[in-house]
This record gives C-alpha cells, structure tokens and sequence, in this order.
C-alpha cells in the first residue's frame, strides 16, 4: 500500500487534477491520496477572514471569487451527469456554511481562533471531495475523525497515540482508492476543529503512512523533488537524487519548502521511504529520502537559507559560570511561542545569541528583558541586542563528517567574496553548519557556496570588461572562442556580466551573449561613466567577480581601490595605477591580500611575456633580483630596427605609427615614459621602493621637439635625420645597434639609448619583440632571459586572459 499527497498547485488547475486523475488510476496498488485546498486557497480565506472580522464589506468580493473558483473547477473537470450534480450540492452545502460564517464574523467583528480554523478547513474539505469525485473508485474519508490534536503551551499538537489507533481502525479496510482531505484535525477533548499547521498536508499522509506501515509516502509538487539550492535564486541548482533523513529534516528546517518538516520523523521512525515527485513532469526521477542514502558524493548534498532572521544577543559578564541561563532563555521563549531555529554561543559563555524570525523579535525582547530584569538593573547583562532583517543560511550534507576542511572552505570562500558571517552554529554531528549574513548578501552567499562546493556544474567567474578597442575587443574573442571548451574540459564558465567603453555601459547577471555584444551594448546600455560602473559594478554584488581594465584611463583606474575594497579582483592592462605613487600601489596591494581577492596587471610590461610571474616566483622562492634590463616598448625597438640609410629617423617614426606599433601621438613613446612606467613596475615587483621621478632619463629627441603641437612635431622631426643618419653609419661600422634599455641596478632606475655589440643580447631582438634580462644571486653568471612578442592586440589580450584564468584556479 502506498501514500499519495499531491499539494495544492497539483489541484489547482484543470490540468494538474487531470495529471493527478492519471497518476493515482495508474497506480497498480492500494492507494491512499491526501489531498490540499486548491492551490492559493488557504490565504484567500485567511484574507477573507481578516476583512470580515475588520468590518470591511469587500470581504464579499474575496468570498464570491473563493465560491466562484470551487464550482468552475467542478463544472470543468467533472464530466455532465448524475455525478455532477451529486458534487455540486455537496460543494454548494459547504459555501453556503462557509458564508454564513463569514456574515457572522462581519456582524459581530470578532475572529476567534477557533473560528479561523473551522474556516480554514473548508479548504481541503472541498477540495478533497471533488478529486474524490474525479477519481475512478475513490471513496472518500474524513479525516476530522482519526486525526486527533491536544491543546499544549496554546498550540494545538498531534495525539500521536490516539490517532494512530483511530488511523488504524479507519482503514482496517481498505478499498482501491481512499481520499482523503489533509491538514484538518479535531480535539480530543472539546470535538472542534483544528488543523496541523500550515503544510500540514504533509504530516496527514506521514502519520497515515507511519500508522499502516505504508510501502512509501510519495508527495508529489510542483518541482522535480529537493533542489541543491533555490532555482529562483541559482539558476543551475538541480534536483537531488538521494537524501537521508537527518538530511531532509535539515534543509525543511532552513527554508527548503519541498515538504514540510513535521513529516519527516513518523516515516523516518518507521523507516519508510519517501518520494518527492512532480505532478507536471511525473516521468522525473525525484527525490527519494530514506535511512541508507547515499554518502559517497560530494560532502555537501544542499543549500537552504531563512531570508527572515533576527539575531538576538545577550551579553554580559554576569553570565559567566552561571547555571541555568540558557534554560531560563529558551523557557522564556518556549512559553511565549516563540521558535528558536539558530544558537551561538561564546566558550567564555558571556554571550549567547538565537535566531528568530523577524516578527517574533518584539516580543522575544520584551520577554528576555523581563525575565533577567534584575541583571539587568545591576549591570550583569545589558539589554537584548536584536539585529534584524538577516538571513540564515544552513549547507547541509551528512559527508561532511568524512570530509576534514569543510568549514575551512566555506568561511574562506564567503571571506575571498567579502560577505561577512555575523554569527555561525555547528553540531557534533557535522551534518548542518548554519550561519547568519546580511539578507543584501543573501543571493550572493548563495551562489558562491553552490559554485565553490561543486554543486554548480560549472565553477563562475563573473567578468566586467571595460574599454572595447583593439586589447578589449580581442579578449572578448579569445573568451568568446574559448568558453564552450573551458566549460567542457576545466568545468569553468566565464560568464561576462557587465562590459563598457567610454560611453556606455551594458549590465545583466544572466550574462552578456559575446556574439552580439556591440549592440548589445549599444541598444541596452546605460550611460557611462566612472561613477556609474563603479556603482553598478559594487551594487550587483555579485560572486566571484572580476574587473578587467583594457582602457589607458587614470579615472578607471581610480575605481580599482573602492572595487578591491568591495571584493572585486582587478585585471589590469592599464598601466597606471601599477605605475602611480608608490603609496597608491603599496595601497592596492595590500587592499587585495587582506580582501583575499586579486590585483593582477601581467600585461603592464610585456604583453603576454611571463614577466612579472617570473619575478614573483623567483622572490617568493627565495631569491633576490640584482639587475634588470629591458627593452620594454615595441615602439622604440620597430623604429632602430627599421632605421637606415634609406628609412631615416623621422620615416621610421611615422612607419611606426602607420603600423600601430605607436600611439597616435608618437611622442609619448619617444618620450620614453611608457618605458619609465614599465620599468617602475618591474622594480617594485623585484622588492625596490621607486617611483617614477626617481629614474634618471636620458632621452635621444630634445626636450623641444616634445613642445608645441603635434603637427608642429611632424614639421620638424626631419631636422634630426642626419644627425641620426651620421651616428648610425658609425655603429654600422662598430657592428653595433641602437636599444632603448631600461635599467634597475642597485636599486636605481634609468631609461636611455645603448649601443649595444653583437655579443650582446639584446643586439638581435626583432620587430616589436621585448627582451627581459634578470640578474638574481641565483641567476648571477648566466642570468635570465625572457624574449618574444612584447606588443599586439591579441597577445596583450591573451595575457589579460591567462590573468583571469589565474582567479578562477585559486
């Protein structure tokens, strides 16, 4: 024999009760179903209620629609004939009831609890009669008569003991179908009516199916069974094969609506299974709970969470080696009504804190409050503190006993994504870790728990890619073109939630589609600008976040402090902040290791060349980095590379700019400050303290060429070609070249034009390729040496890449 509930969404539309018609007459054994109100019914005649008792006529509207409801679904899924007519005097019998009591609560503008809850009952009394109707040889069993309650601390409780006698004696036997209407009960004592509480269908079917020991209880939903974690809030939760008991009961207590938590000891005690089941999409595997679920997946099975917390601390030294206080709380509490679901509590004992929901909170104060009245007038125990509108989030999963470093993960994920955990509770057990976060935090804490544990099918790196041009754009390619494989082979989707360029900016959590993302941008974007990204970018507090700088902005820039300080790693192939005051980069760098996230700029010299990796890993190994020399920009390098006797100075400069290798004002390169900025980097990154001004330059353009404007830099630039072309025929004769090297040595930087020989080894670097030269105390006689392509959209951009994928591998 077996239990079928089916919930008021599977008996809330013509549909659903014919998907229930199918699943209970396919059934091959003896079945009981228990069935809810239809679905919304139960708060419209609460609603009602409440207007009638309030002395509002309207509650006649809500009434009509309750009344109009109940006899379209009879007409609609009970077929013309005797057997309608039959069901519509019954359903017509129960609202005229119903209305009377209505009128009579409107008369005399009182609602009692007794009343409310024989209101109640109509819900599933009328439900039940016509899915009873509905439904091949189904008789129907009132369930008022064998489901029996006992009045305790103001709240009616099952008489477990009674009922399962008269549960017993009910269907001693038993025909095809029995249908019966669940939630409702009555008193042992008095005869009225009550109920089981709220999702107290559940409970009917469990004490059923614990009383006849039932084959399985099968509660069927509207959802493919226990979820991971909330759909509404994580897209990629999934339904949960297998749970044990202690595992259900733990994500019921948390939030996770799937049944509701009384249900779960009767069967649990009797050891029968119980299947969640969806009623539109009955050929779902579902969730099965029972004792020998499995244990050898992941340590973590779900998520649940409580987005109404308020957090009540008692603190003070007064209760510090006293017996008894604890006892004193929880009585007090118990005696009020009040349900505790969290505990904290100091080991030095003068702090206690529980989590109550938000609207219990006034009163739990007022209670606590009176109750140690005397401590606190002598200043023992200060006042309740109450912190209000939290969020309890509990993981649940009975490996976690056989898992050493679960909690260890946890916090340390929630801290690299800066969500502060405000209060936390672990049994022995190791089956539950609960903790208490900010409800703004809610959906982030969430996602980043679901991601970092794998219960995700994908690990998430969420990315903000600012400035679209030649770097921008091909890393939007390269992401582009690699996402299909990452999800595949590492399990990691690159998802980019916001991107921007000087004049728009385009954010979505779902992601931006990289096919489409220019007019994406343009049709959907808002106005950019500094501000706003860094308002959009703080305020979607959204997981695991990266923001990529592929502009040349001091104002982007400036934002990276505020994002760092808000658990945003930055990826920058913007040289600036790297290259400011020394105070700023000493700064961000320490604002990202205390937040745990990241600040990487590879790219600022280089490109995509391993330098600054390299230089990280020698120092953090142990070495130290003696001497650098560099031929950093691929600008300076194109221009004496191409220099000759029939290309003179000012033709290579302008071939430079044709060819893109310079800015659009060439003077910035020949001013030698890119290579100034890329030389600070690497020294502060090799341990030196410089900053820009201290490098001694010695430039190969005079200082008046760099005035004025930029046409009057082109009138004039020929002037210097046969200087140029003089010193060039001499190194020709020398078999030297011209290198524009940057230098650190003994802690002192300087920029300037060498003559270097062939023996040398820069003497030999091509095009715009950049060359690094390390000397270390390990790598003193042949020290190291770092060469390839040093500029170029697609390989900056593919350093910017190998950055972000550094993230996603922490």
């Amino acid at each position: 024999m077996k239990v079928l509930k089916f919930g008021g969404t599977s008996v809330g539309s013509f549909n659903s009760m014919l998907s229930v018609k199918k699943i209970v007459e396919s059934a091959d054994d003896k079945v009981i179903v228990v069935v809810s109100a239809l679905g919304g019914i139960t708060d419209k005649l609460i609603k009602t209620s409440q207007m009638a008792s309030e002395g509002n006529p309207e509650y006649e509207k809500e009434l009509k629609i309750i009344v109009n409801r109940h006899i379209e679904m009879v007409y609609t899924v009970i077929p013309a004939g005797n057997d309608r007519e039959i069901l519509l005097d019954k359903v017509n019998e129960l609202l005229s009831e119903l209305k009377d009591i209505f009128q009579g609560i409107f008369l005399i503008h009182d609602l009692s609890s007794k009343t409310s809850a024989t209101i109640v009952s109509y819900g599933e009394r009328l439900s039940s009669i016509i899915v009873a109707t509905l439904i091949k040889d189904a008789v129907w069993f009132d369930s008022r008569k064998f489901i029996k309650t006992e009045k305790k601390h103001n709240k009616h409780i099952l008489d477990s003991e009674l009922t399962t006698t008269l549960v017993k004696e009910t269907f001693s036997e038993l025909p095809k179908v029995s249908l019966v209407p669940g939630f409702i009960s009555t008193d042992k004592n008095t005869g009225e009516v009550t109920n089981l509480g709220r999702g107290g269908s559940d409970y009917t079917a469990s004490i059923i199916s614990a009383a006849l020991d039932a084959e399985i209880l099968e509660i069927w939903t509207d959802v493919d069974g226990f979820m991971t974690a909330d759909p509404r809030v994580i897209s990629t939760a999934y339904p949960i094969s297998e749970l044990s008991y202690v595992e259900a009961m733990e994500l019921c207590n948390f939030g996770a609506k799937v049944v509701y938590p009384p249900t779960i000891y009767p069967v649990c005690h009797k050891n029968i299974p119980i299947l969640i089941k969806n009623t539109f999409n009955p050929d779902a595997t579902g969730t099965i709970i029972k004792h020998d679920a499995d244990h050898f997946s992941k340590p973590i099975k779900g998520i649940s969470s409580i987005n109404d917390t308020c957090l009540i601390t008692m603190t003070g030294l007064g209760m510090v080696g006293v017996i008894g206080v604890n006892h004193r709380i929880f009585k007090t509490l118990a005696e009020n009504g009040i349900s505790v679901f969290l505990v904290s509590q100091a080991s030095s004992e003068n702090s206690t804190s529980i989590g109550v929901r938000n609207e219990d909170s006034d009163l739990a104060c007022a209670v606590l409050d009176e109750e140690f009245k005397k401590e606190i007038e002598m200043g023992e125990i200060s006042p309740m503190l109450a912190e209000r509108n939290l969020a309890t989030v509990a993981i649940v999963g009975e490996n976690m006993k056989h898992s050493p470093g679960v909690a260890g993960k946890l916090f340390g994920t929630l801290g690299r994504n800066g969500i502060n955990v405000i209060a936390c509770a672990q049994g022995a057990s190791e089956t539950n870790i609960s903790f208490v976060v900010e409800s703004s935090s809610l959906r982030k804490t969430l996602n980043v728990i679901h991601d970092s544990f794998f219960l995700s099918e994908y690990q998430v790196l969420n990315l903000f890619i600012c400035g679209i041009g030649t770097v921008g754009k091909s890393l939007i390619e390269q992401i582009h073109c690699q996402r299909e494989k990452l999800m595949r082979e590492r399990g990691l989707k690159l998802n980019v939630v916001g991107i921007a360029n000087g004049h728009k900016a385009y954010f979505t959590r779902e992601g931006i589609d990289l096919s489409g993302y220019r007019k994406d941008l343009e049709d959907k974007g808002m106005a950019s600008s500094p501000e706003v990204l860094k308002n959009e970018i703080i305020g979607m507090n959204i997981f695991n976040s990266v923001f990529v700088d592929c502009t040349a902005s001091a104002d982007i820039a400036g934002l990276y402090k505020d994002l760092l300080s808000h658990n945003v790693s930055v990826v920058a192939a913007n040289k600036i902040a790297a290259s400011s005051d020394y105070a700023i980069y000493e700064g961000l760098k320490n604002i990202a290791r205390q937040r745990g996230v990241k600040f990487l700029f590879e790219t600022n010299v280089g490109a995509g060349l391993p330098v600054i990796n390299t230089i990280n890993d020698l120092i953090n190994s142990g070495d130290k980095i003696l001497k650098i020399e560099a031929v950093v920009s691929g600008t300076l390098n194109f221009i004496f590379n191409k220099i000759s006797a029939d290309t003179p100075l000012s033709d290579t400069i302008r071939l430079a700019k044709k060819g893109g290798y310079s800015e659009p004002d060439p003077r910035i390169d020949l001013s030698g400050k890119d290579v100034i900025r890329k030389l600070v980097i690497l020294a502060r990154e090799a341990g030196y303290k410089l900053n820009k001004e201290d490098v001694e330059k010695n430039l190969f353009i005079p200082d008046e060429y760099f005035e004025g404007s930029i046409d009057d830099f082109w009138k004039n630039i020929s002037k210097l070609d046969a200087e140029f072309e003089a010193r060039r025929k001499v190194l020709d004769s020398e078999n030297k070249r011209w290198k524009f090297v940057a230098k650190l040595e003994d802690g002192k930087g300087s920029v300037s034009l060498q003559e270097v020989g062939f023996t040398h080894p820069f003497y030999n670097l091509e095009g715009t390729n950049n060359i690094i030269l390390l000397t270390t105390e390990r790598y003193k006689e042949y020290p190291m040496l770092i060469q390839g392509y040093g500029a170029g959209a697609s390989v900056t951009a593919a350093g910017v890449f190998a950055d972000i994928m550094s993230i996603a591998n922490i």
